[in-house]
């Protein structure tokens, strides 16, 4: 007998692995050939402190130390600025308040982004806080630590029968799985996993999130230059390997599928990135989507199902699940094991699935 079953192989099922192998037995199950297949390994992978509601933000301040310290850390420093013209400036506005960035002078951003078209941007944000994640290391060092305590994960074992039993659950993926619990971390299949056990769906939203990878502009080393961020967030670009991502910043409401890129989409995208920049956009090199599943307040959900105890949901991490998974998955065990969490109760029964109900 399994003590917990986790479905889905993504961040936010691997860390809680990590976690609750510590606790009881723990087996992973991932449909996909690969962990992090899907959202998770199609990412930005970006710190943001302050980037979501205040209960993310919360999840994100509590999982900073984590990212920083543990197996060495996997944080690096990248930096996150705003910019926009004169047209935009209420959008500008409302991003530098919320996302707490300080206004700098053009000169500073051009020092910072020197591709910069002072034509149609006359201000920009600044925050030299945000810092990369190495998306890769972190599900590996959560992988590593369910492995060591035992735990399994298994790959190309797509769920197809859950049934409820007197003890807990059984599971056909490949072959049966009898367990004690099952962690629903399904990403974009969240509702169906629940479907399927007999659980009344959350009625989540995976929206495709779409990205271009382009050669580094003017052949320019943009290694130390911040990810930069369009007015209203309708467009952004991020260095990442000596390259360019963009991305046009799109929520189309999608079927969980195997996302790709929309190409008028992209071109969009593309197009508001390059209105902004004095270097045209003349080749793309890579391009591809993913899907952000997001739960109808767009806040995380994370416990028990509200008419179903031992089917426990970890769900809705929308674009924020690389950043908070330390917490996360924290508060996940301490809620399993019975233990007290060092998150502010309000946070926690914010989170809950019952508030749906």
């Amino acid at each position: 007998m399994i003590d917990f079953l986790i479905i889905g192989g993504g961040i936010a099922g691997i860390s809680a692995g990590a976690r609750l192998s510590h606790l009881g037995q723990v087996t992973v199950l991932e449909q996909e050939d690969a962990l992090a297949y899907h959202a998770s390994g199609r990412s930005a992978a970006l710190f943001e402190q302050n980037y979501g509601k205040p209960s993310t933000v919360a999840l994100n301040t509590a999982s900073r130390d984590y990212l920083t310290t543990a197996n060495g850390g996997v944080l690096s420093p990248r930096g996150i600025m705003i910019v926009a013209g004169a047209d935009r400036a209420d959008d500008f506005a409302h991003d530098i308040k919320t996302m707490k960035l300080d206004p700098i002078s053009m000169a500073q951003a051009m020092d910072l982004w020197p591709i910069l078209n002072p034509e149609t941007v006359d201000r920009a944000g600044y925050n030299p806080d945000a810092q990369d994640i190495d998306a890769d290391l972190l599900i590996q060092n959560f992988a590593r630590e369910i492995r060591a305590n035992g735990g399994d994960i298994r790959t190309k074992s797509a769920v197809t029968a859950i049934q409820k039993t007197t003890t807990g659950w059984r599971v056909s993926a490949g072959e049966a799985f009898e367990a004690r619990m099952i962690i629903n971390a399904a990403g974009a299949w969240v509702d169906q996993i629940a479907e399927m056990a007999g659980i009344a769906p959350l009625g989540v939203s995976p929206l495709r999130r779409s990205f271009a990878r382009l050669p580094a502009p003017n052949d320019l080393d943009v290694s130390r230059w911040p990810m930069l961020f369009g007015p209203g967030e309708d467009w952004y670009a991020k260095p990442d390997a000596g390259a360019m991502l963009v991305s046009p910043a799109d929520e189309d409401l999608v079927t969980p599928h195997d996302a790709w890129a929309d190409d008028m989409v992209l071109a969009e995208g593309l197009a508001r990135y390059e209105h902004h920049v004095t270097c045209p956009v003349t080749q793309v090199t890579a391009n591809w989507a993913g899907l952000r599943t997001f739960a109808p307040d767009r806040e995380l959900v994370i416990g028990p199902d509200a008419v179903e105890p031992t089917f426990f949901w970890l769900a809705g991490q929308g674009g924020y699940g690389m950043q908070s998974s330390p917490a996360v998955s924290q508060l996940a065990a301490d809620l399993i094991g019975g233990m007290t969490s060092e998150l502010p109760t309000d946070v926690i029964e914010r989170l809950r699935p019952n508030r749906f109900g």
